[in-house]
């Protein structure tokens, strides 16, 4: 299935049915009053999350959605039949915007969360409704009132307790497949990874998490390049940043400046996200060059106040340790 986090779509309620002139018109009854029933009310569009979707697809490609119309109204005091409401089914993580002001209008970050974006209209009044002692045989009824319509934007953010960063080629795929049942395409070539992939990780008694592998960033993500800013805002809702270092291959081989460069990337899209806890680890030493290289690495970070975690993706080597840190970190922050 594909993956698409964003789309633009029109929606529009449905309109209130008219009500009805009538008059009875019945057998000894020469002079009937007036019997014209109200109109029915329009649909309305509501959004629900489920947890069966993962994307925004189906909406990329249906951009218009419309709920029906109210029944109008008739004779012998008979209401038209009320429509209705369109259902639209979203991923858990949708954000609703109006896409003319920018203003978000809902956060759906819950399963089975509903949201009514547009409200259906209400059915007109027939001419039964305004009779009265000075005004017995009304000739006129109300129109209905027209449904509500909005473009709509709608973003996708995942719902990730944690979430892999890191240059491509870094690892993140394969530790994601060795610590969860996610599966992500792995090879030995820049951005394998071309969509987010999610993983939840049962790891010893302790409560499952769910972890979710993003495509790998590099540097300018923030401006464009690469494919980081597409799923740069997947980091948002996270609690804890993981954060793997490859130092393998040229010209990513200063651990230092491959952390720096990720965080700039983060501080450039929003400050914010350098406030979450993070976790650092070095992959691959299982790599003899790499694993010369460790104690060094991990001294340097000792003197910048940054715990550094050497392992190996591929071997499993220090995954253990790692799992624990990140239930720990998980658990702290509730």
């Amino acid at each position: 299935m594909k993956f698409v986090d964003e789309a633009k779509i029109y929606i529009k309620a449905g309109h209130g049915g008219r009500g009805c002139v009538s008059f009875r018109r019945e057998k000894f009854v020469p002079k009937g009053g007036p019997d014209g029933g109200n109109g029915g009310k329009g649909g309305d569009v509501i959004f629900r999350t489920a947890e069966s979707h993962h994307t925004l697809l189906d909406l990329k490609y249906q951009q218009h959605q419309f709920a029906k119309n109210g029944g109008h109204g008739s004779g012998n005091n008979r209401t038209g039949r009320s429509a209705e409401d369109l259902e639209i089914v979203v991923p858990v993580g949708t954000i609703i915007k109006n896409f003319e002001t920018g203003e978000v209008m809902a956060d759906l970050s819950e399963v089975g969360q509903t949201f009514i974006a547009a409200h259906g209209g209400i059915g007109g009044k027939g001419n039964a409704h305004f009779t009265s002692s000075t005004h017995q045989t009304p000739r006129f009824a109300q129109d209905g009132m027209e449904g509500e319509e909005f473009t709509l934007k709608l973003e996708l953010k995942l719902l990730a307790d944690v979430v892999i960063l890191g240059f491509p080629n870094a690892g993140k795929s394969t530790f994601i497949s060795r610590v969860s049942a996610a599966r992500p395409k792995i090879a030995d070539y820049p951005f394998t990874t071309l969509t987010p992939h999610l993983g939840v990780v049962k790891y010893s008694d302790s409560k499952s998490f769910v972890l979710a592998d993003i495509p790998g960033l590099i540097s300018g993500a923030h401006d464009g390049s690469g494919m980081g800013i597409q799923f740069l805002k997947h980091v948002e809702r996270t609690s804890l940043l993981f954060h793997i270092i490859d130092i393998s291959m040229e010209p990513n081989t200063k651990a230092w400046s491959n952390f720096t460069a990720i965080n700039e990337e983060l501080g450039y899209y929003n400050p914010e996200l350098l406030e979450k806890p993070q976790i650092v680890a070095l992959n691959k030493i299982d790599l003899p060059h790499v694993r010369e290289n460790v104690k060094k690495q991990v001294a340097l970070f000792k003197k910048k106040g940054i715990i550094l975690h050497p392992f190996s993706a591929v071997t499993g080597e220090g995954i253990k340790e790692i799992l624990n840190k990140i239930i720990e970190i998980l658990n702290q922050t509730g």
